[in-house]
């Protein structure tokens, strides 16, 4: 039926969404920060920040993006010397970023509950094995997309960094404001997460979404032939 094709599409468009979003949630948990700052690759912060330093403030940045606390979460962090851990800027972007995270993990939940409900439909309708055909399709689509992710961030890495930047800026200036997300050397956000932090993490995404693609272009091959 004509509207099966359609949804079938819709399926395949929705799952690297799907995918990208996993690959989000992990990020957002202890797991990642903690295998990078022990890296031995990772940039030392020139500034005094310890390795120790970073494992004890990042937690912090990154439990208020998914938490229901407001921005004094982080406002009324001090240094020992009790001074701020973070200027107004940096509070202010923290909230821009906030809502960015909260947004993105609204609409991976609203792709997973879509995504459930057209299986059922389909399934309901004798239809399994072409919604197995668009998830696997979807699979295709997202492991070109992770390759392309891993290829701006390796490239950054390795041969030219402005490569990476073109991507990191070009990201920032869909999803905020003017130069807003741009802090000095000596700021706490950037110490604590410095560019190769963010190299890292477009690696780590491409890793996580190129497995979620691999698993279900492969996987679900003898399923569907």
């Amino acid at each position: 039926m004509k509207h099966f094709h359609i949804l079938s599409h819709i399926i395949s468009l929705l799952t690297p969404l799907a995918l990208i979003g996993l690959a989000l949630r992990i990020l957002l948990t202890p797991l990642f920060y903690t295998i990078e700052y022990n890296m031995p690759y990772f940039p030392e912060d020139t500034y005094g920040f310890t390795k120790q330093d970073r494992l004890k403030y990042a937690p912090y940045a990154v439990d208020y993006l998914i938490n229901n606390e407001d921005i004094s979460y982080l406002g009324d962090l001090t240094f020992e010397d009790g001074s701020p851990l973070y200027n107004e800027t940096e509070l202010s972007h923290m909230q821009d970023v906030k809502e960015v995270i909260t947004g993105s993990l609204t609409a991976w939940y609203i792709t997973l509950a879509i995504l459930l409900i057209l299986l059922i439909l389909f399934y309901k309708n004798n239809n399994l094995t072409e919604y197995l055909i668009a998830l696997q399709r979807g699979g295709w689509w997202m492991i070109g997309l992770a390759l392309s992710l891993a290829f701006i961030a390796g490239a950054g890495i390795l041969l030219n960094p402005d490569i990476f930047w073109t991507f990191f800026s070009g990201f920032h200036a869909i999803f905020f404001e003017g130069d807003s997300w741009l802090f000095y050397y000596s700021d706490t956000l950037i110490r604590l997460f410095p560019i190769r932090f963010w190299q890292d993490a477009v690696i780590a995404i491409a890793i996580i979404a190129l497995g979620g693609g691999l698993s279900l272009a492969l996987g679900l091959k003898r399923f569907t032939e």
